[in-house]
């Protein structure tokens, strides 16, 4: 038995998530059971879909996510001592897990770090640009958007995990890529990353903006925000037929009843296509986009935003909540 600790939902949000929504409390670790093995915490994954999924958490909840851990104890012949694994076992420091977990979260399931993964990158990495944000962007651009080469591609929360990939991603296939971010530092480093466009969608017009990037309109959208900015998109800016990928609606996760503009003439009369997906959809060829992924690690640039610190978790996911970070958020336990 290990002497552990775990943050507990302590009530029902209202609004944005404060760190006194969140409980930690210590627990001990059951014995092992044949199946089963005991992994400590590296890191923690934090991500905005957090605050849709605390809607369905009720007060004394263990507090949902995905991390990298090691085995540090086994009865697992899957699972020996010294295997990293990544899991959806929430925001533990340990956990006990059995080989043949199923979990709740789609993008928790149990799995080893690809033999293949490069020795000389951080494990912290298969939480962002190799791990779920990685093959969200990967998937919803070339599956989803079926992005092609000499198409305008664009990206809102252009600065986070999954938006600064998907511009590089767009601009390796051979897309124009038009990126927004709330910062001017933010904008700076759209720069760096080889947009060819960029802008702060909070001091500059978005209309403006997209009229100057893309006079002819855009073939696909990649949508991390939603609301009342994804309308504006939509009826101002695409073009008949384009394709947009509705990964995520942070302009609303704080605010569940927001309503906003009917958009449906909009998608008729221009024949769009909208494709609400998750990266775990595509679970199952998750290897193979991972070895890709991981190949374009020499050409793509990434950032992690690292919290130091298990009891500063509420703290990174807050952040993430109001646009702190840049590029992927994860806790180093």
């Amino acid at each position: 038995m290990v002497k552990a600790k775990k943050f507990v939902v302590a009530g029902t949000f209202e609004g944005l998530p404060k760190v006194t929504d969140f409980e930690l409390v210590e627990e001990e670790t059951p014995e092992l059971k044949n199946g089963e093995f005991l992994c400590e915490t590296l890191f923690i994954s934090v991500d905005p879909y957090m605050r849709m999924f605390c809607r369905f958490l009720n007060k004394g909840d263990l507090m949902i996510g995905e991390v990298v851990g090691r085995v540090i104890e086994s009865k697992s012949t899957k699972y020996p001592v010294g295997t990293t694994v990544v899991a959806g076992y929430g925001w533990r420091t340990f956990a006990v897990v059995h080989e043949d977990d199923k979990h709740m979260l789609p993008t928790g399931q149990l799995r080893q770090v690809p033999e293949d993964f490069p020795k000389d990158l951080s494990v912290g990495l298969l939480l962002g640009v190799t791990g779920m944000p990685g093959m969200t962007a990967y998937f919803g651009l070339l599956d989803v958007c079926q992005a092609k080469s000499g198409e305008t591609v664009f990206v809102n929360a252009a600065a986070g995990a999954v938006g600064s990939l998907v511009g590089q991603i767009a601009k390796i296939k051979g897309c124009k890529a038009i990126g927004c971010a709330g910062t001017d530092d933010k904008v700076a480093w759209l720069r760096e990353l080889g947009f060819d466009y960029v802008f702060n969608y909070k001091t500059k017009s978005l209309d403006t903006e997209l009229k100057a990037a893309a006079p002819e309109g855009i073939d696909c959208y990649f949508d991390n925000v939603g609301g009342d900015f994804t309308v504006t998109v939509l009826n101002n800016h695409m073009k008949s037929g384009g394709r947009v990928a509705v990964c995520g609606s942070i302009s609303t996760y704080n605010n569940p009843d927001a309503k906003g503009p009917y958009i449906f003439e909009t998608v008729i009369f221009k024949r769009l296509k909208l494709h609400g997906f998750h990266g775990a959809a595509y679970q199952e060829q998750w290897p193979e986009a991972t070895t890709q992924v991981a190949k374009w690690i020499m050409e793509v640039k990434y950032k992690e935003q690292v919290t130091d610190g298990f009891e500063r978790t509420p703290q990174a996911l807050i952040g993430v909540l109001t646009g702190k970070n840049t590029g992927k958020a994860i806790v180093k336990v």
